[in-house]
């Protein structure tokens, strides 16, 4: 099984994952039953990640432009 350690496995990593084969060893077609229903949990958290984060971007622009037309407002306003 190839995976370097402290890299964030993804999707595609855990359906190439490979095992050493034994004599009494794991069912294989399970392994990559698990693995298959594995790798689409990722996908599925990567796309709510992508999703949550262009979410938080939209927001923080949201606030940044409320923001500079709150100063603006208050600057206006002192200068009456």
């Amino acid at each position: 099984m190839i995976y370097v350690s402290g890299e964030r496995p993804l999707p595609q990593h855990v359906r190439a994952a490979t095992f050493d084969t034994r004599w009494r060893g794991l069912d294989p077609a399970q392994v990559h039953d698990y693995l298959n229903r594995l790798a689409d949990e990722l996908e599925r958290l990567h796309r709510e990640l992508t999703t949550a984060n262009t979410e938080a971007e939209r927001i923080r622009q949201a606030l940044r432009q409320w923001q500079s037309r709150q100063t603006a407002h208050r600057h206006h306003s002192r200068s009456r």
